[in-house]
């Protein structure tokens, strides 16, 4: 018995041993893992903002020269004058700024051209305000992958660099244009005038409240999702450098057929896009659209959408809806139907009417379907006799709406005070509407 306790007490001595010498010869092995991959060798510690040029070298292209003006903004000088992308500018000397390796390949490297550096892929020349000029070269890429060799032409060190620190400062003429038609802020338009086919639409902007308003032909209520939608498609127009060269674009363009003209203004004054479409047919599988602007030279194919865009009428930019308190809970409600009236007044979450207390939940149908009045067209006559009268009064009292309806034919047309337009609504809607105030009631009362 003893010897066998003594033998399982060797047993446990021998795998504790065998524990220990793991984890001794383990750990220095796990630290030198760790401390590689948080000791990652800098190959470049710059002040951003001290970068006065750029100087980007390809092999299979001409020499880009970025320089920052007195402004602060970035241009492109060479190979010829252009604006310069201020965000993918930013985005290169972000990267240039805490440039690190992945590795030191070699400390003093004799054969550059084995890491295809002599002559190198790419060469950044960088300069600074006191002068002082980094020429970061970058050669192959590395056999396994995910990596290229890099290096300073001060600096006898050869490093590794991840193959997406080479995509952040190895960039194309393309990649920093600044490739925008239009250069007007889009947070400070004030103006935007469609010209199409005849029709001259213009919308102004109310800062105040940042609300878009027809203006012309006549002055009308907009739907500021869809002004702001042209709005934004606008200012987002890019140039499609990838797509037909100088000679094709300018062909297509004198040959589309004109389909709008946009002019955009804002506190740097108004800017213009003539926009042309090529039809398809038996060598265009699809319609394409092609663009000359007054803040750029050329002319460069465009995204069919802002094409769509722009081929729009009149009424698609009106607003449909009959009231504008949206989903603002409203304060008073009044409505006379013939010889009914309905005064709903609004107190935290409870309704009132005539001193009594109505059920929230059908005078929220009521409401709802007021929110949901909206025109499917707008007539130029037929108003008669109005039957019913609204007034909404939301925002405390800063609001308020009042509309007349009146029976046309088999369906219905509205008219909101102090407004010419009219608006033609379903017969549905409005005995919807109807239907709902009739049904709103007090609330049940309990235990029946």
């Amino acid at each position: 018995m003893k010897i066998r306790s003594l033998m399982v007490a060797v047993l446990v001595l021998f795998v504790l041993a065998g524990v220990l010498y793991w984890s001794e010869h383990h750990k220095p092995a796990e630290g030198a893992a760790l401390a590689s991959v948080d000791a990652r060798p800098a190959i470049l510690k710059l002040d951003a903002s001290a970068i006065t040029s750029l100087d980007l070298k390809r092999k299979d292209a001409a020499p880009i020269l970025l320089k920052k003006a007195e402004s602060g903004n970035w241009q492109i000088t060479a190979p010829q004058p252009f604006a310069a992308d201020q965000t993918a500018v930013s985005g290169v000397l972000g990267a240039l700024s805490s440039l690190n390796s992945e590795r030191v390949v070699e400390d003093k490297a004799t054969d550059l051209k084995q890491y295809g550096l002599d002559p190198p892929r790419f060469q950044l020349d960088i300069a600074e305000k006191n002068n002082k000029l980094q020429e970061l070269l970058i050669g192959d890429d590395t056999p396994t992958g995910g990596a290229a060799y890099a290096m300073l032409a001060s600096d006898p060190r050869v490093f590794a660099v991840a193959s997406y620190t080479k995509t952040s400062v190895d960039k194309s003429l393309n990649d920093l244009r600044d490739k925008r038609l239009l250069t007007v802020s889009p947070d400070k338009l004030s103006r935007i005038e469609l010209i199409r086919k005849g029709q001259d639409i213009e919308f102004g902007r109310n800062h105040g409240q940042d609300e878009w308003q027809i203006l012309k032909p006549k002055p009308l209520r907009a739907n500021p999702s869809q002004v702001s939608e042209l709005a934004r498609k606008l200012t987002d127009a890019k140039m499609d450098l990838a797509g037909d060269d100088i000679k094709e674009a300018a062909s297509a363009f004198a040959h589309g057929t004109p389909l709008a003209t946009a002019r955009v203004t804002d506190e740097s004054g108004t800017q213009e896009l003539q926009v042309r479409k090529r039809e398809k047919g038996k060598t265009q599988a699809v319609e394409t659209y092609y663009a000359k602007s007054s803040a750029v030279d050329g002319i460069y194919k465009i995204d069919s959408d802002l094409g769509h865009a722009l081929d729009t009428g009149l009424d698609d930019f009106r607003n449909k809806k009959l009231f504008d308190f949206g989903f603002v809970e409203p304060n008073k409600v009044e409505l006379h139907a013939g010889s009914k009236a309905y005064f709903l007044t609004r107190s935290g979450s409870d309704w009132w009417q005539d001193g009594k207390k109505l059920d929230a939940g059908t005078v929220q149908s009521f409401i709802s379907k007021l929110r949901d009045l909206a025109a499917d067209k707008f007539p130029d006559s037929g108003f008669a006799t109005p039957l019913l009268a609204l007034t909404v009064t939301s925002e405390d009292g800063k609001r308020v709406e009042k509309v007349l309806i009146a029976k046309s034919k088999e369906d219905y047309l509205a008219k909101r005070e102090n407004e010419a337009a009219l608006y033609h609504l379903s017969s549905t809607s409005v005995d919807d509407l109807q239907k709902a105030a009739e049904e709103m009631k007090p609330p049940a009362t309990a235990g029946k």
